[in-house]
């Protein structure tokens, strides 16, 4: 169990909230300082005073003291700025591991035991290091309280880590603008108690976005489209997205390049199991290549065929 005062929601909250307060008092130290001094100025030497200009000798005593006070200045914002920022690069080496995925405009949480969320649970006073994915564009995850923020890059490996000291819920979202509906990509985080989140953990009920079976295969197929963040590229009315649109492309033939092979393939099962698996093997012409990222182990070949069953009533 770590020490984590209980009055802060994570370990980086004094080291973060010291650097703010530091750099916040010299710079109001500051401007009250010469805005006072500006005014002083104005009145002692305005021009009815001193009708007739007056050349000064520069003072090398003055100049010394006015660049090493602003230097020492810097250097005391620039330490207090270090030794909170420091930590958040030194992961610990034994902590429960959270794979974040963000993806256009959604994110979603992976535990270890294969439990999938929407929503962030972690344990109190015990260390966290969310796996920063990105699927599409550039996001970023911030947790205001817990002081933590990592911009989360395709294709990059990048870790986010902070301990949990107060228990509850709080809000998490992305800070870095990813398209249309950025501002509506929010989520949350819940600190819980030891004992309750070893209990919610174990429950693997819910190892996947919930699928309403009820439904029919179509329907089935638009959720998983919807849970994977499909719509937020590909749209189903013909307009032109990130990516080419899903209407009415089913059993037609699509103008692709294939490595630097142009080329016109039939939209069927296998190609579009192969545009979810490997998105960059047959480009549509017209759009860029690099723009999506396999989907691998996120869409299971079940998932596929609920896909499939959805374009086809795109055609009808």
């Amino acid at each position: 169990m770590y020490n984590v005062d209980p009055q802060q929601a994570s370990n980086f909250v004094a080291g973060v909230d010291r650097a703010f307060m530091v750099i916040l008092g010299i710079s109001v130290f500051f401007l009250v300082g010469l805005t006072i001094l500006m005014i002083v100025f104005i009145y002692k030497y305005r021009r009815d005073k001193h009708p007739k200009a007056i050349q000064n000798e520069g003072s090398t005593k003055l100049e010394v003291i006015w660049t090493v006070i602003p230097l020492v200045l810097v250097l005391v914002m620039f330490y207090f700025g270090w030794m909170g920022w420091r930590p958040m690069k030194h992961p610990p080496e034994e902590a429960m591991h959270v794979k974040a995925i963000a993806r256009m405009w959604k994110f979603q949480f992976e535990y270890e035991n294969g439990k999938i969320t929407d929503s962030l649970y972690v344990p109190i006073n015990e260390p966290v290091i969310l796996d920063l994915v990105a699927l599409d564009v550039l996001h970023s995850l911030y947790i205001p309280a817990f002081r933590v923020k990592e911009d989360m890059v395709p294709g990059q490996k990048k870790v986010m880590w902070f301990i949990p000291g107060t228990a509850g819920e709080f809000n998490l979202f992305c800070t870095e603008y990813c398209g249309l509906e950025h501002s509506y990509m929010l989520s949350g985080v819940r600190v819980m108690p030891k004992e309750e989140f070893d209990a919610w953990i174990e429950d693997t009920t819910s190892v996947a976005p919930v699928i309403d079976t009820e439904l029919s295969l179509a329907d089935q197929g638009y959720q998983v489209l919807r849970n994977n963040g499909c719509i937020a590229c590909h749209s189903v009315d013909g307009s032109r997205l990130v990516g080419p649109s899903f209407k009415g492309i089913w059993g037609h033939e699509q103008p692709v390049t294939t490595g630097s092979e142009k080329r016109t393939v039939t939209v069927d099962e296998e190609y579009v199991k192969r545009s979810i698996y490997d998105p960059n093997a047959d480009v549509v012409e017209g759009f860029n290549k690099g723009l999506m990222l396999s989907y691998q182990g996120m869409v299971s070949e079940e998932q596929v065929k609920l896909i499939v069953e959805y374009l086809k009533t795109l055609n009808e």
